[in-house]
This record gives C-alpha cells, sequence and structure tokens, in this order.
C-alpha cells in the first residue's frame, strides 16, 4: 500500500543547527540589504560638453573649417537629390542651395580676411 504522507524529518540533523541557519540568514540579509556600494556615495557625474571648439583657434581657421563643412554638405545633399525623384527632389535641392549660398558667404569672408590691409 503506498504512503500518503511522508516520513518525520530527522531530529538532529547537523545541516539545520539552528546557529548556522542563523548566521546564514544574517550574511544573505547583509548582502541584499545593506550592500557595500551604498555605504560610499558614487560621485557625481562630470558635466562635460560632447563638442568644444577650441578657443585659442584664429577666424580664420574657423571659417575654413566651416567652408570644408558646407562644402561637404552641398555635395551630399546634391548626390542625395539626384538619387531622388518626383515631389521630394524639390525641397533637398532647395536644401542644396541655401547650403551653397552660405559656402559662398563664407567664401566671401575668407577673402577679406586674407586681402592685405
Amino acid at each position: 500500500m503506498f504512503k500518503v504522507t511522508p516520513n518525520p524529518p530527522i531530529p538532529h540533523d547537523p545541516a539545520l543547527d539552528p546557529q548556522k541557519v542563523k548566521e546564514a540568514t544574517d550574511r544573505a540579509l547583509d548582502y541584499y540589504l545593506t550592500p557595500e556600494a551604498l555605504e560610499v556615495p558614487p560621485p557625481p557625474p562630470k558635466a562635460r560638453p560632447l563638442y568644444i571648439v577650441d578657443p585659442s583657434l584664429d577666424n580664420e581657421t574657423l571659417l575654413v573649417e566651416a567652408c570644408e563643412s558646407l562644402s561637404s554638405a552641398n555635395a551630399m545633399a546634391g548626390n542625395i537629390a539626384n538619387s531622388l525623384g518626383g515631389p521630394t527632389r524639390g525641397p533637398l535641392l532647395a536644401l542644396q542651395q541655401l547650403i551653397m549660398l552660405n559656402e559662398l558667404l563664407v567664401n566671401r569672408l575668407l577673402d577679406k580676411l586674407r586681402l592685405p590691409q
């Protein structure tokens, strides 16, 4: 015949020593409830800019970089506009023209800076 209830536990199991169980419980609670990371607060994050322009650069260098960036943007906009068709091409060509006009303005300012005074 099958026995429905299990055998009673052994009364003096060395693994179930109350002192060892208490120590293990205390270690687990200390680990999860008082982690060492909370004792020492983390340092605040440093506020730093993602992009910075060197303040020691002169105006001509800054304008040359702006001109080269505008030239690259003009070429990219032209390539994308040439690969598109229909109504989406018109606004992209207008954007390319706006970039080109700003590139001309920067070039004109560079020419004025390079002229002997």
